[in-house]
């Protein structure tokens, strides 16, 4: 059999998906153990670390691992990570809660969904992690103000996911990185790409994704489905048009799509790393890094994202980044292309910024089929005029 070609982050992917056993022990304890509400990025945060997305962890970040991931981009450990993931309470939470206990985890509706082996509390700097995770300390930042607004209390330790459930959003395409990995083995494909996006797909992600595409076996179209901005695209819109995508402009045996449950940090450069690692779990061996990836505003240069891979010592992440300068149509050559493959001046080149095509979707306007696929375009259209929002593109 086929095996891949690249392990888990540390060597091993973890699992920490209750058994039934398990699952049973902490069900029947629960009604007695302290709780902790997770909000929606927590909820991502324990799903996977439970399914291995986030291997090596094995739970919510102690002291010594967040200073270390804050100061150096790099576990404890050793090992190349470069967001904290951590579980942050109130002082009035943290302040019950006994280091060597179990706590109870519930999702935002009360649900209980996972336990916390609690091993240390500890504070830390909310500016110190702002500026070197995000560059930034403005709490008009995204990413920011999440960390601004979280409590001021780490809860650290290994977690426990009571039961992996169904995306019901998703069924078909939820896909965890132990499956990931046994299709690649099964399809035989040795070297994938992944491709991270919160965005609907349009004409310049395809011209790249397809130019990776030509030099690995497969592709994993890997879109973001957890917490992201409000006026961002929601993800049911833009798994349509993945869908759309996948019907009619790739090769259905070259290409696996699944969600990623991840939740937007909008880090970066250091959040490239993060998606990166990501992938390496699932099984991907290359990563498509374009321009201002996982970027918001301002706040971040244009190739700033691809930079930050070249900090790190040649292998030392174990996944290969995949660097593609800002895709545009050429109408010299009546194709999509770059400024390294486009003799083309710079009036030649079309670029729509997102804030125009918004304005066209809003007027019923299809962007033109040099900015999206028209299939794309229409079903981009419908969903801005039935929700009447100003989502981002």
């Amino acid at each position: 059999m086929t095996q891949p070609s690249i392990a888990p982050h540390g060597g091993t992917l973890i699992n920490r998906i209750c058994t039934p056993e398990q699952r049973t022990e902490f069900l029947d304890k629960g009604e007695h153990l302290p709780r902790v509400q997770l909000d929606g990025r927590a909820f991502s945060d324990l799903e996977l670390i439970a399914i291995g997305g986030f291997s090596p962890l094995t739970g919510f970040m102690g002291q010594k691992d967040y200073d270390r991931v804050v100061n150096e981009m790099h576990l404890e450990n050793g090992l190349p990570w470069a967001i904290p993931v951590t579980l942050s309470v109130t002082e009035e939470i943290a302040a019950p809660l006994k280091e060597g206990s179990l706590v109870r985890l519930d999702d935002f509706s009360g649900r209980f969904v996972g336990v916390l082996e609690l091993t240390e509390k500890y504070t830390y700097d909310k500016v110190h992690e702002a500026l070197l995770v995000y560059r930034t300390n403005e709490e008009k930042h995204p990413g920011v103000r999440v960390v601004y607004t979280q409590g001021a209390i780490n809860l650290a330790g290994n977690v426990w996911l009571l039961q992996r459930d169904t995306d019901v959003r998703f069924p078909l395409y939820q896909i965890d990185p132990a499956e990931s990995r046994q299709l690649f083995r099964d399809k035989g494909w040795k070297s994938i790409v992944g491709f991270q996006t919160r965005n609907p797909i349009h004409r310049a992600h395809e011209y790249i994704i397809k130019c990776a595409l030509e030099t690995v076996d497969g592709l994993f179209l890997h879109p973001l489905v957890g917490a992201t901005k409000e006026d961002d695209i929601p993800a049911d819109v833009r798994m349509r048009c993945y869908e759309i995508m996948l019907e009619h402009y790739f090769p259905k045996d070259r290409v696996i799509l699944a969600i990623n449950p991840a939740a937007m940090r909008y880090a970066g450069p250091r959040e490239a790393i993060f998606h990166a690692l990501l992938r390496k779990n699932y099984g991907c061996t290359h990563f498509i890094v374009g321009r201002d990836h996982a970027g918001v505003g301002d706040y971040y240069g244009t190739y700033d994202a691809q930079y930050i891979f070249d900090e790190f010592a040649p292998g030392e992440l174990g996944i290969m980044p995949l660097k593609f300068e800002h895709a545009f149509y050429c109408l010299r050559t009546n194709g999509m292309a770059t400024s390294k493959t486009s003799p083309s001046t710079k009036d030649e080149r079309i670029h729509l910024s997102g804030t125009k095509v918004r304005e066209m979707l809003r007027r019923g306007e299809l962007p033109p089929p040099e900015f999206s696929r028209p299939e794309v375009a229409a079903e981009l259209t419908q969903a801005m005029q039935e929700k009447e929002l100003s989502y981002e593109i």
